[in-house]
């Protein structure tokens, strides 16, 4: 299936399919509904993995070992 029919079938342009295809766009809560639909699979498992893809970079970035935990009173 090329992007273009891929794109049709989601109700989207092929823009937004190659842009999400080479990570230029996240998948937003609306191309998850999209996808899940599409696919059979419900657009939990594309959320869950666009949050772990979203979580690992900002871990690999780092920046975050400065902040202490507060302790509960």
């Amino acid at each position: 299936m090329t992007q273009k029919e891929f794109a049709e079938r989601l109700g989207v342009s092929r823009l937004t399919v190659s842009a999400v295809l080479h990570e230029k766009r996240a998948v937003t809560a609306d191309m998850a509904m999209r996808l899940g639909r599409l696919l059979g699979n419900g657009p939990e498992i594309w959320l869950r993995m666009q949050q772990t893809l979203d979580l690992w970079v900002l871990t690999q970035r780092g920046g975050y070992e400065g902040i202490q935990t507060l302790n509960a009173a």
